[in-house]
């Protein structure tokens, strides 16, 4: 198993795909890790480029179709195989030198998620960042996952979290509330961002009114994905009693000798009170399918981060003490190759001024000779 695995899923992007791989070897060069590139459905040379450069590095995952970039990136989670998996777009507007640093900081502070944010986001002002803005304050506010830029693709996550992020449909732009919704502890760091040199973006506004479905669907799994009844059987009470009420006082009416018939106050005692059934009954079905679901596919309704046993503590503090140690010996390391170099660079000019003094001495004894005298 290698230690990373960086998904990059690409459509019709053939003037970017060779500069990416370069910026990617130059970065990661210290790293053991592998690309898996997930061609979705382009009709350029994309897919030619990164055959060219196939290495026992790089795979090519071709699909059969344009099938979008959340499906995409599931088949590219599905075929690595890192201990870490990143998520990297495929124009070169995210910069690979921001891995490593996202990398150790996963590792060191054991995040479950590092998500990039755009510092200096070099796109349009009023098409893409001022409708992103709204987007992810939406986003948060709705959610409660309080992440800036949800749609930078650059992250960073631990396998078993990649792997059950049950990505499908458009679901990419909310990967970290996907995380979220399995306990993930995410973190966010500023990243590097480019401008578009080559190929033309997938984005635009259009985009907009999908995210805002999506987003229905988001909070409905964020909240209520455990306990459906909750929502659908509140608003059916609400909506039944108000039917009763309004019915009872109808009933009330016509006891009294009043024609109620034709009456719009009785239309909508008679739609909210079928309406709050219905909802109730939605409610229970859901209910029902909610435990089906987890049931026949034997999934839990819970994740465990960690056991803790007396083993694993004492595992733990004897990582925590090597970890200590070797970072106390890469420290002495350095400072031993510091004081060498230190004693280089004096020997170095120990030797130019020994140097200068020979020559000195040379200059002097010629002065210091006498003339011989002509013959």
């Amino acid at each position: 198993m290698r230690e990373l695995s960086v998904v990059i899923t690409v459509m019709n992007e053939e003037d970017n795909i060779h500069p990416l791989i370069k910026a990617i070897r130059k970065a990661l060069h210290e790293i053991d890790y592998e690309v898996i590139f997930v061609d979705d459905g382009s009709v350029d040379a994309t897919r030619a480029k990164i055959k060219e450069a196939l290495d026992d590095r790089i795979m090519l995952v071709e699909l059969r179709k344009n099938y979008g970039q959340s499906t995409a990136m599931a088949a590219g989670i599905d075929y690595s195989t890192g201990k870490y998996v990143a998520l990297l777009d495929g124009d070169l507007q995210n910069d690979p030198d921001d891995i490593p640093m996202m990398l150790k900081k996963l590792i060191a502070e054991d995040w479950d998620v590092v998500a990039g944010n755009r510092k200096n986001r070099q796109d349009g002002t009023f098409l893409r960042k001022i409708p992103s803005n709204i987007a992810n304050a939406i986003i948060r506010g709705m959610t409660k996952v309080y992440i800036r830029d949800y749609g930078c693709t650059l992250k960073i996550f631990k396998r078993e979290i990649a792997e059950d992020l049950g990505l499908y449909g458009e679901l990419h732009r909310f990967i970290p509330v996907l995380a979220a919704m399995q306990g993930a502890r995410i973190v966010q760091v500023d990243v590097k961002h480019h401008a578009r040199k080559f190929g033309k973006s997938k984005y635009g506004l259009g985009r907009t009114f999908r995210v805002m479905s999506d987003l229905v669907t988001m909070v409905f799994f964020r909240k209520y994905s455990q306990k459906p009844m909750h929502l659908f059987g509140a608003m059916g009470f609400v909506l039944l009693f108000i039917g009763i009420i309004i019915n009872l006082y109808l009933f009330v009416l016509k006891l009294m000798g009043e024609d109620i018939w034709g009456k719009p106050l009785l239309i909508l005692g008679l739609i909210t009170l079928l309406g709050g059934i219905q909802l109730i009954t939605i409610g229970i079905l859901a209910e029902v399918s909610m435990r089906t679901y987890y049931e026949s596919s034997h999934k839990k309704t819970y994740q465990v981060r960690r056991v803790w046993t007396e083993e694993v503590k004492e595992q733990v503090t004897k990582n925590k003490k090597q970890e200590t140690r070797d970072k106390e010996q890469e420290q002495e390391t350095r400072t031993n190759v510091q004081e060498i170099r230190t004693n280089a660079q004096e020997a170095r000019t120990n030797v130019q001024e020994t140097r200068t003094d020979a020559q000195e001495i040379n200059r002097n004894k010629q002065l210091e000779l006498p003339l011989q005298p002509k013959n």
